[in-house]
């Protein structure tokens, strides 16, 4: 069963800033990771991984820098900042009430 990107869209920043949270990352190795946490049902769009660093930095949530790979490609990597920390700990605490108020639409309001 593969998980609709129409579930998941409102949160592809939080999702973001929680692996960010962990450590420091490039796009590739979140988009991989996600996969991997996901067992392969979701996968974020490349344009959609960019455009969510784009707004997440102009918001200052978070941070790019360039990697000082000596092989290969140089990489942005891209760091979380402590107003997105804040920001993070607010977004957990809004999808644990979404989640028990959906609970209840969908399970008649047990």
């Amino acid at each position: 069963m593969s998980i609709t990107s129409d579930i998941i869209r409102g949160h592809t920043e939080t999702i973001i800033l929680s692996h960010l949270e962990e450590k420091d990352s490039y796009g590739y190795e979140i988009n991989k990771s996600i996969q991997q946490k996901t067992d392969n049902q979701y996968e974020l769009k490349e344009a959609t991984l960019y455009s969510a660093f784009r707004r997440l930095e102009q918001g200052n949530l978070i941070t790019s820098y360039w990697g000082d790979q000596s092989t290969g490609a140089r990489r942005r990597y891209y760091a979380i900042t402590p107003l997105g920390r804040a920001a993070l700990e607010q977004n957990k605490l809004d999808w644990e009430n979404v989640k028990q108020l959906i609970d209840k639409l969908i399970n008649g309001g047990e």
